[in-house]
């Protein structure tokens, strides 16, 4: 309790901020409007089912294995990124008053104790920890589409009901782990938003707000939503928990 009362008010409202925004975003998001509303993650699982749909057609199905490598890549990217991230944290937990001299050179920045430089320099390595692992496991779901790509029955080998119900699994697999990988990526916007909380609360207020407009744009009013919907007159309801969760 008193570690707590030693908090200044205005940075507890504004983790708390934080809090709301990324969990309210995600329930929101992934969630309730995901089955309601034609977001990317409908419409990118209706065009995954087409592709599963195609790809049970094709004898050869290299070029599926090597779109999916694609992916793995990216996500095998983002979790070096994130470790390569946390070190640099860890540095920084390691120079806590060196960056409090290069924090007091602002003049718009706000003091704070070398405790509080401390908590907020842990706040920013719990985010990305949870985005390495949002990653890893990304990483991992594609690695399973990949064996579900491989043990697909051939063109004839099975009945149009077992052809649909199999396409059907490997998209939501594909779903869930492109859902992961958006989770992680959100990590990242809202770990750069944590950054300006060392400089002013407030201003990292502002930018959480700014950094909610950015995602919400890009999943329900981004141009190329438009342009993916266009494809995809029809956006079938995701199964509960194909978003990513």
């Amino acid at each position: 309790m008193n570690s707590l009362a030693a908090i200044p008010l205005l940075d507890l409202i504004a983790a708390g901020w934080l809090l709301a925004a990324w969990v309210g975003y995600t329930l929101i998001a992934d969630g309730y409007s995901a089955h309601r509303r034609a977001t990317l993650a409908r419409v990118m699982h209706t065009h995954r089912r087409r592709w599963m749909d195609r790809m049970m057609e094709r004898e050869m199905r290299m070029p599926d294995v090597n779109i999916l490598i694609a992916h793995n890549r990216s996500a095998g990217l983002f979790c070096s990124t994130s470790l390569l991230i946390l070190a640099g944290v860890v540095a920084i937990l390691g120079n806590i008053e060196r960056l409090k001299v290069v924090l007091a050179q602002f003049s718009f920045a706000a003091h704070s104790s070398q405790a509080m430089i401390e908590l907020k320099a842990v706040a920013l390595l719990l985010i990305f920890i949870y985005a390495f692992f949002k990653f890893a496991w990304s990483l991992r779901q594609f690695n399973y589409a990949l064996i579900l790509i491989g043990g697909a029955p051939e063109k004839g080998a099975c009945t149009d009901e077992e052809r649909s119900g199999y396409a059907e699994r490997a998209a939501q697999v594909l779903s869930r782990a492109g859902g992961t990988f958006n989770r992680g990526i959100r990590a990242y916007y809202f770990g750069l938003a944590t950054l300006v909380w060392f400089v002013q609360p407030v201003a990292f207020m502002v930018a959480v707000v700014w950094v909610l407009g950015v995602i919400y744009r890009r999943d329900y009013r981004s141009v190329t939503l438009s342009a993916l919907a266009d494809d995809a007159d029809s956006v079938p309801n995701l199964p509960r928990g194909g978003s990513g969760y």
